[in-house]
């Protein structure tokens, strides 16, 4: 299939942000980014596993601050990097401590925060129009400290929006979708304009590849009509790993790509973090023409060809355009097409990347699973790192698997808990037996 993109496609027009010494947005090449796995208070595993991520060629790297111990080990973390010449800016993840947030902002050059697990409290969904703008003036109020820190250390933020934890304020006036996730986003924006700060950087993530590549549109054409215009992070989240999460990956990531959005990106797979690296890189390259200047008349390798023939396939077939296509290797076509959510060949696992919050052996884990029952067709399996956010981000999968720390496993059936706190050794065997009960059990033919 042919991999030109017709018209000459441009790039959305974003302002700048500086984040260190990189740069993101405006005529800048896209940047690649990743995050760590580790224990963020294992100052040296850390620092050891960033050092081998900006080797690697990744250009910004996230850590796990999920308290205040956490987040003042950031600053140990940072000045390591420092005296072993390693000057990459780092994020700080925040979930659920605004503490923490503030602590990080004045050590590291970025943060990430998620607006479902912030500010948001318990909603109700009888309240009127004044109580709901009652409630967001009462999130500006609280998120005002930490603004004022980052616009005093001229650190910037990561909007970053998760399908699977949106607030609850937010799915009651928009339902679970595309549409939800971006007016999350456009409140924050808002939000931070009202307050003149404007290093933001913003994302739309979803495990499903179509709703990620919708949010993301919808939050284009959002921005575009209040004359924001704050560069975007795309990425699809709890990918998996192997070709199935690469593949989810470019579809998702490229298909924007190939419209001109986007501005940095993370492949997000369950695997070491260094193997995301290449990926996001072949991906970067293969719309070099539109992002990059200096490479836009450099010869396209044969992996930059392939990842712009599938992103651009996998937009057509989201936008329905197309309803299926021509390919020799049948293998890839049916993976492109289930990851666009036309077809279903397999079951699908979603699984998150890891971070310094997991609390077990996530990369076994999910092989084990797979093993086990990649031959249900139809089913949705999600293999999550941790409590924090694997019941949110599993929200539409049939069945979780849930590492809670200590050898045990949390078992989901359709985002309810079945069994609590089980051994490890026998949560495979207890998933199965779930899945029996509910009848969607096969044996496997040899």
């Amino acid at each position: 299939m042919d991999n030109s993109l017709g018209n000459k496609i441009h790039r959305r027009s974003s302002r700048e942000v500086r984040v260190g010494n990189v740069i993101i947005g405006g005529n800048n090449p896209i940047v690649v980014q990743s995050m760590t796995n580790t224990d963020t208070m294992d100052t040296q595993a850390t620092v050891n596993q960033t050092k081998s991520l900006v080797d690697c060629g990744c250009q910004m790297v996230r850590i796990t601050a999920s308290d205040e111990k956490t987040a003042n080990n950031l600053y140990n973390i940072k000045n390591s990097l420092i005296q072993q010449n390693y000057s990459v800016p780092l994020v700080a993840d925040i979930h659920f401590n605004p503490k923490a947030a503030e602590i990080s902002a004045s050590l590291v050059e970025k943060i990430r925060i998620n607006p479902g697990n912030y500010v948001d409290k318990q909603w109700n969904p009888d309240f009127t129009e004044q109580q709901y703008k009652d409630i967001l003036q009462k999130a500006q109020d609280n998120i005002f400290p930490l603004v004022d820190i980052c616009k005093k250390h001229s650190t910037a933020m990561r909007i970053g929006v998760n399908h699977g934890s949106l607030s609850k304020r937010i799915l009651y006036r928009y339902g679970n979708t595309p549409l939800a996730m971006a007016e999350s986003a456009m409140e924050f924006l808002r939000m931070f304009s009202t307050m003149d700060y404007y290093d933001i950087v913003v994302s739309m993530k979803a495990s499903n590849v179509k709703v990620m590549y919708e949010a993301n549109k919808l939050l284009v054409q959002k921005m575009q009509e209040e004359n924001l215009n704050f560069p975007i992070h795309l990425g699809v989240t709890e990918a998996g790993n192997g070709e199935d999460g690469r593949i989810k990956s470019i579809c998702g990531i490229g298909s924007l790509l190939s419209m001109g959005i986007g501005d940095t990106i993370r492949v997000s797979l369950t695997e070491k973090p260094e193997n995301e690296i290449p990926v996001a890189k072949n991906l970067a390259n293969a719309f070099k023409d539109i992002y990059d200047e200096n490479k836009s008349n450099t010869p396209f390798s044969e992996q930059e060809r392939e990842i712009r023939t599938i992103s651009l396939v996998a937009k057509q077939l989201m936008d329905k355009t197309i309803e299926d296509f021509e390919q020799e290797d049948e293998e890839l076509r049916k993976q492109v097409l289930q990851a666009t959510g036309v077809k279903v060949f397999k079951a699908e696992f979603i699984a998150c990347p890891s971070c310094g919050r997991t609390k077990y052996d996530i990369q076994e884990a999910l092989e084990k699973v797979k093993r086990a029952c990649s031959h249900l067709v139809g089913l949705k399996i999600a293999v999550m790192g941790c409590i924090v956010n694997g019941p949110g981000e599993m929200a539409d999968a049939d069945y979780g698997y849930i590492g809670c720390g200590g050898g045990k496993v949390n078992l989901y059936r359709k985002g309810n808990l079945v069994y609590n706190s089980i051994d490890e050794a026998n949560a495979l065997e207890k998933l199965i037996t779930i899945i029996k009960q509910d009848g969607l059990w096969k044996e496997k033919i040899s």
